[in-house]
């Protein structure tokens, strides 16, 4: 039988996978044998535009939509208050990549889920380093890494982090991953798309089982 692993393509600051995440959550309960990769995508990686009164509408009304499908609260006030706000997602994504490197894909995603309701729910600035380090080295720490905060920013800063982030966004570009959540399958050396976009639990056990029952029998 060969590896099969799920792997997520997304961005912690992308509201339809923060929408997403009580759904994939559920999935990944389904299916405990199954491994789970996280690849970030970098959403708006390297803005630098402040976001203006036009930018921060358009977000409200992303939320807006997020909101109704999934149900998941958003701190609109939060957003709504910050003043000179860049919406760049590389420092968040490569938070990520951080956690990956000082403790592996298990638990991956609750640093992801951290991450994204310090953003959603919390306003905090999760393009900040030291805040970036404070929230991940909680979650590493209770998960029993024991990763303090000024350790991970050190290795959050380290190039060959950014390296391997930067790493990441090319893979997602050469899967032809261009919005996210998006969902692969991996089967030995094989990449089959599951979904895009939001999707709940169900639909994609449902697009799962219809993916295996059409591979051939493999010894």
């Amino acid at each position: 039988m060969e590896l099969m692993e799920l792997i997520y393509v997304a961005d912690p600051m992308c509201s339809w996978c923060y929408g997403f995440g009580k759904e994939l959550s559920a999935l990944v309960a389904r299916f405990p044998d199954l491994p789970l990769g996280v690849v970030v995508g970098g959403l708006r990686a390297g803005a630098t535009d402040i976001m203006d009164d036009a930018a921060r509408n358009v977000r409200l009304q992303h939320w807006a939509r997020v909101e109704q499908a999934s149900g998941m609260p958003f701190n609109r006030e939060g957003l709504l208050a910050r003043e000179d706000f860049v919406y760049d997602t590389e420092p968040v994504c490569r938070a990520v990549v951080t956690a990956r490197i000082l403790a592996g894909q298990d638990n991956l995603l609750a640093v992801f889920d951290a991450l994204q309701h310090a953003f959603y729910m919390d306003a905090l600035d999760t393009t900040d380093g030291g805040v970036l380090a404070g929230i991940a080295s909680q979650v590493l720490t209770r998960l029993g890494y024991g990763v303090d905060a000024a350790a991970f920013e050190a290795a959050w800063r380290a190039p060959a982090t950014v390296a391997e982030t930067q790493a990441d966004f090319a893979l997602a570009r050469s899967w032809g991953v261009t919005s996210f959540p998006t969902l692969l399958l991996r089967v030995g050396r094989e990449l089959h798309g599951i979904t895009t976009g939001y999707a709940s639990a169900g639909m994609i056990e449902h697009r799962l089982a219809s993916v295996l029952e059409q591979m051939p029998a493999r010894a």
